[in-house]
């Protein structure tokens, strides 16, 4: 029997380890609140915590994006083992959705925030982490695997 959904776990494992890994490189490197400059002005490592969502949404919902997170992943990792062989494109997306929401959730459950560091300056935006990106990045999957889908037709014959 053929492991079902092999691209999802993949992707959910890699996406779920390189969000800890640096993560954990950020806060033994930095202090709370360090900089470092990569690019003067345009990008930067700086290490700041986030009580709310993706991209410091909902800031200070820790509690009830903590429960977010849980269901999310327990919903992901269900629908790949209960449900149907997934297409590449979903898999991917879907996984690094996972990997992205399990790195964010066991920060929310073991720290009460997410450790965020990827600070890109020259657009003034929040400061995010690896999760986030992964998340963005299977949500784009997931839209690229919906445009390669034939519509359906449910046409009723008259």
């Amino acid at each position: 029997m053929r492991f079902k959904n092999r691209l999802f776990w993949i992707a959910a494992f890699i996406a779920f380890f390189v969000d800890q890994l640096t993560k954990y490189w950020v806060v033994q490197t930095f202090s709370l609140g360090e900089t470092l400059p990569i690019l003067p002005g345009i990008f930067h490592f700086t290490y700041v915590t986030n009580t709310g969502a993706a991209f410091s949404l909902f800031s200070g919902k820790v509690e009830w994006l903590r429960w977010l997170s849980l269901g999310v992943s327990l919903l992901l990792i269900g629908l790949a083992l209960l449900g149907p062989v997934l297409d590449r494109w979903d898999q991917l997306g879907y996984g690094l959705i996972l990997g992205g929401a399990m790195g964010n959730g066991i920060d929310r459950f073991a720290l009460g925030y997410v450790v965020d560091f990827l600070d890109f300056r020259l657009i003034n935006f929040a400061v995010f982490n690896m999760a986030d990106s992964f998340i963005s990045i299977g949500i784009v999957c997931l839209l690229l695997a919906s445009l390669q889908k034939p519509p359906n037709s449910h046409h009723r014959s008259r």
